[in-house]
């Protein structure tokens, strides 16, 4: 039980890894392919955009295929494109390359969250769920730590070869120890499910479910920011706008993935207790996002390193916050439709993701470049994303309520919702 779900987290690590990789390599990568800042955006843009959009069919896939040949896959088209990255100077091969990256990341998380209720008891479902997701953000600190010293010392060609190794290392392993189901079924699909117009007819299905809908808003506005900082802008940020080593840099990517695992732990313990206030944390979570960038760009010049440390402590919280979209598609979506509806929550995250990723890109283009000022009038691009996500939240949140009122659940009836979620 544990080694199977220990080998699909290792998977995810070097998942995140593969992942965020090109954002601490951004300024060597645009030393590397002679790219502007709107360009170097592309990369990730495209990585993301990819990501985002195999979110539905992954989830269909993972639906009929099942959690072991979904990790393997991805494991190894990842692997694939990390190597090429490694040996190419072409850009457009190298734009290629972080496609793939795309593709094989939203293989990814969705199956290993998969495996979980199908391994442990559904009391031990919600907590697993959080470790996997907290775990996984280990792959920030191999790229922030490790691989950042491979590129600073042996190179390019040698850092991403090695996340490459890791890579396959991770295929070997799944493919020896992963089964989707204790019992070492593979998970198949029916023969209805084939059909393209069954198989649209429950995409809209899950949808249409104010619960999809509710996780997908949670996602979009605790998620993104973070991301944005992780997958490329933020060593950028902090080295050329703050003035701070690429040392200093890392170590607060570090400082990141630490405030997630503690945040996340809190969390889960939060979300399990009080199951109808968990929109609460997301609006609270988004609401402290916006409050400290909104301090840190209002300075007129770059900020303490105190202050610094607390902007990425804040956002590195929306990780494990954007969980609570997967606790709305479990708690309100049948099992059987649970690939799709999870890979329907974690498009939210990503698709404002990779408009930010742009936005900022352009912006920096028109201002002249990665000074403080482009830094501080780019960075104001993350704030109509959490407008759009907070009034996505109230308004989802309000019909959900309405379900859950025709079942007779209402927001004082904790035991239901309780059960509900644990997959009673």
């Amino acid at each position: 039980m544990w080694l199977v779900w220990g080998i699909g987290v290792f998977a995810y690590v070097v998942g995140v890894l593969h992942r965020t990789s090109f954002g601490v390599a951004g300024l060597s990568a645009a030393d590397r392919f002679s790219v502007s800042p709107s360009l170097l955006s592309s990369f990730v843009v495209l990585q993301v955009i990819v990501y985002a959009g195999m979110q539905i069919p992954a989830g269909v896939l993972l639906d009929r295929i099942g959690s072991r040949r979904m990790i393997a896959a991805g494991a190894l088209i990842m692997g694939s494109a990390q190597i090429t990255l490694a040996l190419t100077d072409s850009l457009p091969v190298a734009v290629a390359a972080r496609a793939l990256v795309g593709v094989g990341d939203a293989l990814t998380f969705v199956s290993v969250l998969r495996l979980v209720p199908h391994w442990f008891s559904p009391r031990r479902v919600p907590i697993v769920s959080q470790l996997t997701g907290l775990l996984g953000q280990l792959g920030q600190v191999l790229s922030a730590v490790p691989f950042l010293i491979l590129l600073n010392g042996p190179g390019w060609t040698f850092a991403f070869g090695s996340a490459a190794a890791l890579g396959l290392l991770a295929l070997v392993l799944v493919l020896a120890f992963v089964r989707d189901r204790p019992d070492g079924g593979a998970v198949t699909a029916e023969p209805q499910s084939a059909s393209l117009r069954s198989t649209l007819a429950s995409i809209v299905a899950v949808w249409r479910r104010p619960g999809t809908r509710l996780g997908f808003f949670s996602h979009m506005g605790t998620q993104f920011s973070i991301t944005v900082f992780a997958l490329l802008w933020g060593v950028p940020y902090l080295t050329s706008a703050q003035g701070l080593s690429a040392s200093t840099a890392g170590a607060l990517l570090t400082v990141s993935v630490l405030s997630a695992v503690a945040s996340g732990i809190v969390l889960g313990l939060l979300t399990g207790r009080y199951p109808m206030r968990r929109s609460w944390l997301v609006l609270a979570i988004m609401i402290s996002n916006a409050t400290m960038w909104a301090i840190v760009l209002a300075l007129p010049g770059p900020a303490p390193l105190w202050l610094l440390v607390l902007l990425v402590v804040v956002i590195s919280v929306g990780g494990p916050g954007s969980v609570i979209g997967f606790d709305y598609a479990r708690t309100f979506n049948p099992s059987a439709n649970l690939g799709t509806a999870q890979g329907m929550v974690n498009i939210g995250g990503f698709s404002a993701s990779l408009l930010v990723i742009a936005a900022i890109g352009w912006i920096l283009d028109a201002a002249g470049g990665y000074s403080f000022d482009a830094f501080r009038l780019a960075m104001l691009a993350q704030f109509p994303v959490w407008i759009v996500a907070i009034i996505g939240v109230l308004s989802t949140r309000r019909e959900t309520r309405k379900v859950l009122a025709a079942e007779g659940i209402h927001p004082h009836t904790m035991r239901e919702v309780r059960d509900r979620i644990r997959g009673r």
